[in-house]
């Protein structure tokens, strides 16, 4: 949502701020994987989307959260780059920032000094 100024709502960090997976990210992307790959020998949309579900809940982020931490799996990126990565998925800046969000709160992501 705009606000004044046209600013976004939510976090606003630093344009330079890059941001990586944490230990514990690491962990919960690879279980990421695993919930993906159980889902597809399950088939279908409805098993996908109980295993992302299954996923995120313990870690208290959303099940779409997972393709943020897949991205910075990859490599180290700034906000802007996270959101060009995954332009073809339709991901605005705004979500793409929320999501970090509860990345960080979740301690799955971390912010890289600069």
């Amino acid at each position: 949502m705009a606000l004044l100024f046209g600013r976004e709502a939510g976090p606003r960090w630093p344009r330079k701020q890059k941001f990586r997976l944490s230990v514990i990210g690491t962990e919960a992307e690879a279980d990421y994987q695993a919930a993906i790959k159980s889902s597809h020998d399950r088939g279908g949309r409805e098993a996908f989307n109980q295993a992302v579900a299954t996923w995120a809940a313990p870690l208290g982020v959303q099940p779409g959260d997972g393709v943020y931490l897949s991205e910075l799996r990859i490599s180290i990126q700034t906000l802007t780059e996270l959101v060009e990565c995954l332009d073809s998925c339709g991901t605005t800046k705004s979500e793409a920032s929320a999501a970090l969000d509860r990345l960080l709160s979740a301690k799955l992501a971390e912010l890289v000094a600069f």
